[in-house]
Parts: C-alpha cells; sequence; structure tokens
C-alpha cells in the first residue's frame, strides 16, 4: 500500500461550494489541531478541476478580470470509489499552507511561542484521519508525559488592501526596539475571559505586554507598517502598503469577503437539445466547419458528449448545424452579454412553461386570494440551476453592495500572482417561488409624495454613506428598497412553513424603473447534489399555501419587538444603509440576502408606528 508523501499530505475536507463562500483563495481554514490558508490558482492541479459551461457567466467574468479568463473550472475534487484509500490520489485536492506559521505550545506550564521553522515543532501527520494532523513540541514534557500539541497563535495582522501577514510578535514586546539576543517567547492568559486584555507576550528578557495594546487605534500605534503580504501567493508588494495593519483574531469573520458573479442558467431553446448544444456551442463550434461525415465520427470524442449521447449522432449533428446558421446571422449587443439579471427576468415572465432539465417552470394559473390588486403572477421553479464564480476577495471590510455589481470591477486581493486564466466556480440545484408585482400599481406608488419624500431620506444617508468610504453613490432605487423588504419578510415567514432554514433560502431581486421596467422577486434554495433539494419550498408557492404565508409575513412585519426605535430609525444620524430595520425584524443571514442587509424599510412595505403614510401595502 502506497502513502502520501510528506510534502503533500491530506488534512481535512471541504465541500465545493465552501470554496466559493467560506473558505476560498486566502481564506484560513480553522482545521482541529492546525490552521491553514487555501493557496492561490497557481498551486491548483487542473487535472481533476472540471470545466464547467455557462457563457454568460464566463462573459461576466471576463468583463471584471479581463480577456485572459478563458475557463470556468469546479474545484479539484477525488474519486469517489479510490481502489486504494491511500493512494497517490490523496495528494489531488486543494492546495493549502501553514498559516498562522507561529505556534504555541498547549501545555499549560509551557506556553513557548515560535515560528514553525524554528525546529521546536514537528508535524505529526495521521494517515487514518487526516483531519488529525497536527504539529507537537518536540522538546517540551517529562518521563512519562506525551508530547504536547502545539496550536496555532490567535492573534494575525491584515489590512484593507487584501494583505495578511503573521503577528510581529518580537516587534510588538519589545515595543519596535532593538531585540534581545535569542529572544525566547510565550503567550500566556490570565482570568477566564479570554480578552485581549488578559493575553500577554512574554520574553525571556523580562519584558511582558498586554495584547490589549495591538488592538484598536492604539494598535496601529504600537504595529509596524503592513508588508504588503499576500501568504496564498507568495508575494510582497514592492514598497510596502500605505495601509495600517490591523490585529485580528484567528478565525475573524472579517478576514475574508468573498466577490463573486452568479447566475443561473436560463433557456436559450425550448427544445432539449437545442439547449444543449447552444450550452456547449464552444466545443461544439469548431464541428460546423467540418465535413458531416467526419465531424459525426468526432463528435463521440467531445467533453459533452455524455450529455448529448441520449438524442444520436444525427439528431446532434443537425442541431449543431441549425446553431451554426442561427449564430452566423446574429449580432450580439455587448451590453446584453453582460447583463445577468435582464435575461433572468425574461426567462421568468415568458408565458410558456420550460421543461428543460436545469430549468423547469410553472406558471400559477391565478394569483393567491387577497393579493390580485398587486401581485401579477406566480411562477414555481421546479427546477434550476444557479453557477457562481470567485473573481476575488477582501479582508477588514465587504465588497461594497452596490447597483451593478455584476460587471462593476471591484478592487480586492488578487486569485493568482499573474492575470488569471481560469477562475474557480461551483454549481447548485434546487427549486424556488417568483414573484412579480404588478407595473402600474408599482409605478404609481413611485410617484407618491410621501414616498418621493422618503427616498430623499434614504438617498441623503446613502449618499454619505458612500463619500465616508470613498465610493462613487449609485442609488438603486426605491423600487429596490420595497421589493428588497417584501424578499426579506417573506424569507423569515417561509422558513416557517417550508422546512428549510432561513439562512438556506436565498433571493434574487429585479427592480428597474425605466423604458424595460423590472418588479420581481425570486426565493429560492439550492443544494450541491446533483438531484437538487426536495419540493418544500415549491409546495409552499401554490396558491392556497401561499395567500396565508404572504399575509402573515406582512402582519408580522407591522410591528418590530424593537419598536418604537426600530420604527423610529433615522438613517442620516449614523449614515445607514436601511431604514425601519434591524436584526429583530428583517435582517437576514449572510447566505441569503444579496446586499449585506443594506436597502431595508419596512415603511415602504406596511404601516409602521412612526410612519403609516407611504406604505406599499396599507
Amino acid at each position: 500500500m502506497s502513502s502520501p508523501t510528506t510534502d503533500a499530505l491530506r488534512v481535512g475536507e471541504l465541500r465545493p461550494s465552501q470554496l466559493l463562500h467560506t473558505y476560498g483563495i486566502g481564506a484560513v481554514t480553522d482545521l482541529p489541531n492546525l490552521s491553514t490558508m487555501v493557496m492561490g490558482l497557481d498551486e491548483w492541479d487542473q487535472v481533476r478541476a472540471r470545466p464547467l459551461i455557462e457563457d454568460r457567466l464566463l462573459a461576466a467574468v471576463r468583463r471584471r478580470l479581463g480577456g485572459q479568463v478563458t475557463a470556468l473550472r469546479t474545484p479539484p475534487h477525488l474519486p469517489e470509489n479510490p481502489a486504494d484509500p491511500y493512494g497517490d490520489w490523496t495528494r489531488t485536492g486543494v492546495p493549502v499552507g501553514l498559516f498562522p506559521r507561529w505556534l504555541r505550545c498547549s501545555r499549560e506550564r509551557c506556553n513557548q511561542l515560535a515560528p514553525a521553522s524554528s525546529g521546536l515543532f514537528q508535524l505529526r501527520p495521521n494517515l487514518y484521519r487526516p483531519e488529525k494532523t497536527k504539529y507537537i513540541h518536540t522538546n517540551c514534557g517529562g518521563p512519562g508525559k506525551g508530547q504536547p500539541t502545539a496550536l496555532p497563535a490567535r492573534f494575525l495582522v491584515a489590512c484593507k488592501n487584501g494583505h495578511m501577514d503573521d503577528f510581529p510578535w518580537v516587534y510588538f514586546v519589545h515595543s519596535g526596539g532593538a531585540p534581545c539576543d535569542s529572544p525566547t517567547l510565550s503567550l500566556t492568559e490570565s482570568g477566564t475571559t479570554g480578552e485581549a486584555a488578559n493575553v500577554y507576550v512574554r520574553c525571556t528578557c523580562g519584558v511582558v505586554r498586554s495584547m490589549a495594546d495591538a488592538i484598536g487605534q492604539a494598535g496601529e500605534r504600537n504595529l509596524p507598517a503592513c508588508r504588503g503580504h499576500h501568504p496564498h501567493l507568495g508575494t510582497f508588494v514592492t514598497g510596502g502598503c500605505p495601509e495600517h495593519a490591523r490585529t485580528m483574531v484567528l478565525g475573524a469573520t472579517n478576514s475574508w469577503f468573498a466577490s463573486q458573479l452568479k447566475v443561473f442558467s436560463i433557456p436559450r431553446a425550448e427544445e432539449p437539445l437545442a439547449q444543449a448544444v447552444k450550452e456547449h456551442w464552444s466545443l461544439l463550434s469548431p464541428l460546423a466547419a467540418v465535413p458531416a461525415d467526419a465531424a459525426k465520427m468526432l463528435l463521440p470524442t467531445q467533453a459533452c458528449w455524455p450529455e448529448l449521447e441520449q438524442y444520436g449522432t444525427d439528431a446532434v449533428w443537425a442541431a449543431v448545424v441549425g446553431e451554426a446558421r442561427t449564430a452566423a446571422g446574429e449580432q450580439n449587443d455587448e451590453d446584453e452579454e453582460f447583463d445577468l439579471i435582464t435575461p433572468e427576468w425574461r426567462a421568468f415572465t415568458h408565458p410558456r412553461d420550460h421543461t428543460l432539465p436545469d430549468f423547469t417552470t410553472v406558471r400559477e394559473r391565478r394569483v393567491p386570494d387577497g393579493t390580485a390588486d398587486w401581485l401579477d403572477s406566480v411562477v414555481l421553479v421546479h427546477r434550476l440551476r444557479e453557477v457562481s464564480a470567485l473573481t476575488g476577495f477582501t479582508r477588514i471590510e465587504a465588497p461594497e453592495w452596490l447597483p451593478d455589481e455584476e460587471v462593476r470591477t471591484l478592487s480586492g486581493a488578487p486569485l493568482s500572482r499573474n492575470d488569471p486564466t481560469w477562475v474557480p466556480c461551483a454549481e447548485l440545484r434546487g427549486e424556488g417561488v417568483f414573484l412579480a408585482l404588478k407595473e402600474q400599481q408599482l409605478a404609481e406608488w413611485e410617484g407618491r409624495e410621501r414616498v418621493l419624500a422618503r427616498e430623499e431620506v434614504l438617498k441623503s444617508a446613502h449618499r454619505d454613506w458612500c463619500i465616508a468610504r470613498g465610493v462613487e453613490p449609485r442609488w438603486p432605487g426605491i423600487r429596490y428598497v420595497l421589493l428588497h423588504t417584501l424578499a426579506h419578510v417573506l424569507i423569515r415567514q417561509f422558513a416557517l412553513e417550508c422546512g428549510y432554514g432561513a439562512s438556506g433560502i436565498a433571493e434574487r431581486i429585479y427592480a428597474r424603473s425605466s423604458a424595460d421596467p423590472m418588479s420581481g422577486i425570486l426565493l429560492y434554495t439550492a443544494a450541491p447534489d446533483s438531484e437538487g433539494t426536495l419540493g418544500g419550498l415549491v409546495s409552499l408557492g401554490r396558491g392556497d399555501r401561499l395567500g396565508p404565508a404572504i399575509a402573515q409575513a406582512l402582519e408580522e412585519a407591522r410591528l418590530c419587538s424593537s419598536d418604537p426605535m426600530c420604527a423610529e430609525h433615522d438613517p442620516r444620524v449614523h449614515a445607514r444603509l436601511h431604514g425601519a430595520a434591524c436584526h429583530a425584524c428583517l435582517f437576514a443571514a449572510e447566505t441569503s440576502c444579496e446586499r449585506g442587509n443594506h436597502y431595508l424599510d419596512r415603511a415602504l412595505l406596511v404601516e409602521t408606528l412612526s410612519d403609516d403614510k407611504c406604505s406599499f401595502r396599507p
């Protein structure tokens, strides 16, 4: 039996979707005994990274990152039934490196603090339970005592430009002065609270310093300048970084924020074969110039053939020829190519039902009782496919949740040392409920005097918020705030009745007040399983259940347990991006909200304690 070499140890497992949402490139993954960082794309093995076809998403990624991106790929995966469970394949996966690189002995009377490269700690692999791999302090303990585990240091430093580094322990404990000869450090804690004021760094020369001096504004004065380090790339910014380094606790939620693009796979044709050919046109288009007999022989060699084989060679070739003629006569509008929202809106509002493998919709014949005056249509989405791509990440502060985020270039840390030629992506399959509001009623509501006055209050706070962060103010519109608020109240109510947790229900808002208006919301749930989800959300979308759910959701939104403070909240006081909204009434999980709980206001949807004049639903 072969075993993996020590230079490529398997130390744990992650789901593919986690590599985009939680533990992506540059993120610190906290294992039971180790702390590691996911390395950049330069270190990834593409052999097991399956290409994924989604042309609309690829076009948007290329616009954000540049034309050098030619492919979307899923993270490297392991075989389902390996013949040798400890063979060479175990070295295939997502590469990680030890980070932070400073370790602390876990023995209470030792607590020695040193880098892993100091030779004091030894890596102890565990081939049978890789997640138990750990470092041990080899020269600690006495006869009959086991060697204690060396745990990762609790603190790091990071900056807004996406850099991260080990905490400067020697510099900090000696207050930036010259260190003593051969300093030996320890990290001790007094009390049981775990707060920074009770954590001390000690040196054998006698100096002691509390970690409270490294937190907040005091930390900016007591820490050296940011070195511009990208541990996931192994690079430093030439000349350093102008931002101040900030102390961060290991595992802090603001240490990594993903910058993503996501789309739904929508129909390009009514027939399944034509749809499949369009989806894989980048692979099939070269065959259109080949003679028919030769092309039919080449078709089974294409990567997409397993999906097309069921239709037969002749039918597939006929579809390829037809698509080639169509493509030759089309003149694609560049703006339409990069618009991720409008094609989805048109697909959901199409009068005909769709029965494709990744997009199955059924339009309800009538809207629920009590909603006919404002709800235009309800569409049950039995099957949908969501594809998301990671384009970068930020630290300290999340990417700004502004309109046009789908095509706007975002600053942040890169995924590779050079311009990437591919980006990691993940696909989820699930179900949902789509609601479209009546345009006439919504337009009349937007023109009310009290609604316009409320919009000015929200826009003023939004402008101050953007100025404070140095970004261009781009107000999404009062229509978006209304639809976003409606989506959040329905998520809370749906979670009580459909069997899915609130954090498992996501939203997609379609809002535009132009010549081609949009006014709808999609509430959906999705899972990485190829079969999707179980149908609980779709069943709730049927008229006999949807009507009472909407009525109850609107009734619950009228009063918040934090009222009157919530209802009377003035967003201009502290430059907030929400009006009457808080954790007790509207805020949703990060996995649910597409705007980071911004642009919410109960006063626009229902009557509240402080405002009963601008609500869409009286």
